[in-house]
């Protein structure tokens, strides 16, 4: 297949401003009170006809025809279609599907879209600028388990919670329309569109509305590397949408050498930004998007939201398992040119195995017995940066030393690293409460950009567990897929394991899911929110400043054991430090970590209050972290 890029050629951005806010898509209904537009790209299709029906209709009540234009697009105007009215759109005088760029459902993915009036929405905070790249306190959430009521408007009345505690930015996982009415998210199937069961467009833009009130930021997660299982019938109206010759995990790959089908991805990026005024996406799995363009589509995506969203700060984060760095670049000034900031799993990877000493699967790259790793992490980045894998067996990853802090998020746990074990379980219940509280103190005030999942604000030891709503077959082979996915493991050593593996297609899996928001009353919770509070009150004091324009290949690490210190001239003569004792018995640091000169130091935070003093004389008790601000090196390290 040649490789082929196709530039993109919306001339305006297609926005209103005010107090209400649209963004004219390519594909899907756009309302006029004169006449709505209707578009779809079905290049193979031998007729498309508007089908529209009343409000709680079961049936469309008339049919209107689209004309096809000689690149593939179908479109009509209609006057008879009001917003809240049933829409779709009949195949071949046949297949009756939902608009797959519907903004909204009437029902559920199986049934009609529903005709919105973008502009309805009178925003509050239409005047809201965002906030700069390096204040992100990221707290992801997921919507049906973060409340009782599993809903967008049922966020708003704990966003106080978050913003006392020192969050500034609430990342939602996928909230676009999927199959089912519970699922994580990473299946969705009419992506322009918020799950009905969560409160769809109207719901999302009051949780939005509500979150800049109180400054906090949102960003949606998005999944550009597949489509759902169920619910998604554009392949069989829309071969030329997909690959079938190229294999992702998910299936055929979506084809983003087809113009309409790369603006349709672009765009909805766009959408979320402008339309719902979101501050930041997180691309989903980027290394599973096959495609192949002369240029990748996050490089497109990302120029186009540098290019369309002017006029506040707008942000982009990637996961991505390759560890390059092209996105994540800095000009020469410092600015951000594409992606904000890149996940680190590595620093995930490195804080989880030595607080649980796991071995299995991708851990089997990473010692308990190192810090070195999570030192190197800290200082350049990435762990592993042009290393062999020996679980991957190559050589993974690119050089990140020459790039600041910022642009990396870590985190010690997120919705993979939990939801993907077979009993759900978090970092807190597997490890030991001294040891956690090491680690979340080292991700808290590390100059990287911080995401702390749902709950770990209180030390939440409660399961969140994949979970799905899929009914037959589908149903019965996800459910075997999870168990053959674990069998590999110790957990499932004892045959005994199985007959308690929480199955992800009961109901029940899902209500052991949520929060359980009575824990906070509890003295431990209470105390590890203390704790999280008093964190973050010190990045936003001291650490944050520091963060405007942090350079790159500022930082420096030396590690001996489970002991390491790492430093990042964040600013010139503004040296950051972290002395960390990951282990039970107190260090006497060798000369090359010497520290004596702390007692001339600002301490930022420390868990054991005796650090400092004995940290002057060379010595840092057992399971320590102790941060401080100084105006020169107290070490000398590998850069």
């Amino acid at each position: 297949m040649a490789a082929r890029f196709f530039a993109s050629a919306w001339g305006t951005a297609g926005m209103s401003g005010g107090d209400t806010f649209s963004f004219d898509t390519s594909w899907g209904a756009r309302y006029a009170p004169e006449g709505s537009r209707f578009r779809l790209w079905a290049p193979s299709a031998q007729s498309v006809e508007l089908a529209v029906a009343e409000v709680d209709s079961n049936e469309p009540d008339h049919f209107q025809p689209l004309t096809k234009g000689d690149d593939g697009w179908w479109e009509t105007v209609a006057t008879s279609v009001g917003p809240g009215m049933s829409y779709g759109y009949r195949i071949d005088g046949e297949k009756l599907v939902a608009d797959p760029a519907a903004r909204a459902q009437s029902g559920d993915v199986h049934w009609l879209s529903r005709l919105v009036d973008p502009r309805s929405h009178q925003w509050r905070t239409a005047d809201w600028k965002g906030r700069p790249w390096h204040e992100c306190v990221f707290y992801e959430l997921h919507v049906g388990t973060f409340t009782e009521e599993g809903t967008f408007d049922a966020i708003i009345p704990k966003l106080e919670h978050l913003r006392d505690i020192g969050v500034t930015a609430i990342e939602l996982l996928p909230v676009a329309q999927f199959g089912g009415q519970r699922g994580w998210g990473y299946d969705g199937v009419l992506l322009y569109c918020p799950h009905k069961v969560y409160g769809g467009p109207e719901g999302l833009k009051r949780l939005v509305d509500a979150a800049h009130e109180r400054g906090l930021m949102v960003f949606l997660d998005v999944v550009y590397n597949h489509f759902g299982p169920d619910g998604n019938y554009i392949p069989s109206y829309i071969p030329e949408f997909f690959h079938e010759e190229i294999s992702t995990p998910w299936g055929a790959a979506i084809a983003y050498d087809e113009k309409p089908v790369r603006d349709f991805m672009i765009e909805n990026a766009l959408y979320w930004l402008t339309e719902y005024r979101i501050d930041g996406l997180r691309l989903d799995a980027i290394d599973s998007i096959k495609d192949t363009t002369d240029v990748p589509l996050v490089k497109e995506l990302a120029a186009r939201v540098r290019e369309v969203v002017t006029d506040r700060h707008v942000h982009i984060t990637t996961e991505d398992d390759r560890n390059i760095t092209w996105h994540i670049e800095r000009a020469d000034d410092g600015s951000i040119p594409l992606v904000s900031g890149e996940w680190n799993d590595d620093f995930h990877h490195t804080a989880h195995v030595i607080a649980t000493s796991e071995q299995e699967s991708y851990y089997t790259d990473y010692s308990p017995k190192s810090a070195e790793q999570m030192a190197r992490s800290l200082a350049t980045g990435f762990v592993f940066q042009g290393d062999m894998s020996e679980h991957r067996d190559r050589e993974v990853g690119n050089p990140s030393g020459h790039l600041p802090p910022t642009a990396f998020v870590n985190f010690i746990q997120n919705h993979d690293q939990i939801g993907n074990r077979a009993f759900g379980d978090r970092l807190r219940s597997l490890s030991s409460a001294r040891v956690y509280d090491c680690v979340q103190a080292i991700l808290l005030l590390s100059p990287q950009i911080p995401l702390m999942f749902q709950g770990d604000e209180f030390g939440d030891c409660n399961s969140f567990c994949f979970f799905t709503d899929f009914d037959g077959e589908l149903a019965s082979a996800v459910s075997l897929g999870r168990r053959k996915e674990f069998r590999k493991f110790a957990a499932f050593e004892d045959e005994e394991a199985a007959e308690v593996f929480p199955d992800p297609n009961l109901e029940r899996t899902f209500e052991i899911s949520r929060i359980d928001w009575d824990l906070v009353t509890r003295p431990i919770q209470r105390r590890r929110m203390q704790v999280t509070t008093k964190l973050l009150k010190q990045r936003q004091d001291v650490l944050m400043p520091l963060l405007d324009g942090a350079r790159g290949g500022c930082g420096r690490f030396f590690a001996e054991g489970l002991r390491l210190v790492v430093s990042w001239e964040l600013q010139p003569g503004r040296v950051y430090h972290l002395f960390a004792n990951l282990s039970d018995d107190a260090w006497t640091m060798p000369d090359s970590a010497e520290a004596s000169r702390i007692a001339g130091s600002e301490i930022v935070y420390t868990n054991h209050k005796s650090a400092p003093e004995t940290l002057g004389t060379g010595e840092l008790p057992g399971m320590t972290v102790l941060f401080a601000l100084s105006d020169a090196q107290l070490f000398s390290g590998v850069r």
